[in-house]
């Protein structure tokens, strides 16, 4: 009976894409520093095409990689921005705060994904929004008060859902539409109140969603009809008899509909 070992044959290189060297031209094997991997079979070795720390491709770095995590911190500091950005993602984390300065966007952002919490902060004036995007996703919401005045509104936004609420009455003026929404979707009483002036029919629809019933006459004659019908859909009888003649037939509707469920509701209950 034949023992031997069947060692797999070799794989082709995936994706049709050709094997090439990040530098360009053709894989060098003996001029890398893992060349005696190549005499290994499997996931113990790698192979040129398909799991190759020399590719220009980034797949085949990561699958590299994922067989040999423990090289890791030998490369975050490759002159290859995909292998600094692969190699980051295994890393030890006490190699990370090294790369937080790192040239290229695509390493940091790995960076920022990994970085243990009291050293991200350090991250928050990222010069790339991407990086500061996730910075925002990860940090405490106390420790978020350094990105309310961020460049980009996207960060903005996000720090908006996110911040403590006792620091988001801060953001409520902010200059763009989608992050005052957010705002208005959480901020408490009494700054909820202050937004029913926004500018933006859309934050003030929001607002007249969130408001304390009793508050709602404030936003009962708002310029912009679709605020107007909000305030109906939640409106006190005093509220909805001073919309009755309302100039919008959507908003008159929904007024008369509303008031004549009040009145069959007082009726069953003295009924």
């Amino acid at each position: 009976m034949n023992t031997a070992t069947v060692h797999p044959p070799k794989r082709a290189p995936q994706d049709d894409i050709p094997a090439l060297h990040w530098q360009g031209g053709p894989i060098r094997c003996g001029d890398c520093d893992y060349a005696n991997l190549r005499a290994l079979d499997g996931e113990q070795g790698c192979e040129p095409g398909h799991a190759c720390m020399q590719d220009v491709y980034a797949r085949r770095i990561d699958r590299f990689f994922r067989w040999h995590p423990a090289l890791s911190d030998e490369q975050v500091n490759h002159s290859y921005f995909e292998v600094r950005a692969i190699a980051a993602r295994r890393a030890s984390l006490f190699r990370l705060p090294a790369l937080m300065d790192d040239p290229d966007e695509t390493v940091r952002l790995q960076v920022a994904l990994r970085l243990p919490q009291a050293q991200l902060v350090r991250m928050a004036h990222d010069p790339h929004r991407e990086v500061r995007i996730r910075v925002v996703q990860r940090l405490a919401p106390a420790e978020l008060g350094a990105l309310r005045n961020d460049p980009d509104y996207g960060v903005r936004e996000l720090v908006a859902q996110r911040l403590a609420l006792a620091l988001l009455p801060t953001m409520a003026n902010d200059p763009d539409r989608a992050v005052r929404l957010r705002v208005a979707q959480r901020l408490e009483m009494p700054a909820l109140l202050r937004m029913a002036d926004d500018t933006e029919p859309e934050v003030r629809r929001v607002v007249a969603e969130r408001l304390p019933v009793a508050l709602l006459s404030r936003l009962s004659r708002d310029m912009d009809w679709r605020v107007r019908w909000e305030v109906a859909q939640r409106a006190d009888a005093a509220t909805l008899e001073s919309m009755r003649d309302d100039e919008e037939p959507e908003v008159q509707q929904t007024v008369r509909a509303q008031l004549a469920r009040e009145v069959s509701t007082l009726g069953a209950n003295h009924g």
